[in-house]
């Protein structure tokens, strides 16, 4: 216990603060001015710890990767239109649940409609190439507007979804799958 009130009041010499004891041992004499009391003003907004990385086109770039799928995404201010591979987003991603997966970095940023994005993608299959626009969107959205990194971190877009097709083992008939067993 005693070492826990040493680093208490170590921290307090640090940082200029009264220690708990002596605070609870003296009330009275801790009487606070008006002026001391008020709030201090806000500070001006934190400038993002990155810098934005735009093209000569005015446009973020960003490579996004799921299972197979590698996409390159541009990203620029726009009115929200999606084209991949040279089609729209309605044509190439027919099942509306892709489409979904492609604008969730967009809901959770709160900047729907608000970017064009151009991406080619190629290798997988059209849900591993969901993925990989939706991995390469978010990478984008972050080089554009640094601020937005906290909200889509949080929500796990930044961070490239490792899970893929486990390889089959010599022995079995697919991964984890044994031969149908027979008594006799």
């Amino acid at each position: 216990m005693s070492d826990t009130r040493q680093s208490l009041a170590d921290l307090a010499a640090l940082t200029g603060q009264q220690t708990p004891e002596k605070a609870a041992a003296a009330p009275e004499a801790t009487v606070v001015t008006a002026e001391a009391a008020a709030p201090e003003a806000p500070a001006q907004p934190a400038t993002p710890l990155r810098e934005q990385q735009i093209d000569k086109q005015g446009r973020a770039y960003a490579t996004g990767r799921r299972k197979d799928a590698v996409a390159r995404v541009w990203l620029k201010p726009g009115s929200g239109k999606i084209t991949v591979n040279g089609r729209d987003q309605e044509v190439y991603f027919a099942r509306p649940t892709l489409r979904l997966v492609i604008n969730q970095p967009f809901g959770v940023a709160e900047r729907e409609g608000q970017y064009d994005v151009i991406a080619t993608v190629s290798g997988g299959g059209l849900s591993g190439q969901a993925g990989a626009v939706k991995h390469g969107i978010a990478q984008a959205l972050t080089r554009y507007e640094p601020v937005l990194r906290a909200p889509v971190k949080s929500a796990g877009f930044l961070t490239r979804d490792s899970r893929a097709v486990e390889r089959k083992k010599y022995g079995k008939a697919k991964a984890r799958r044994s031969f149908q067993f027979s008594k006799r």
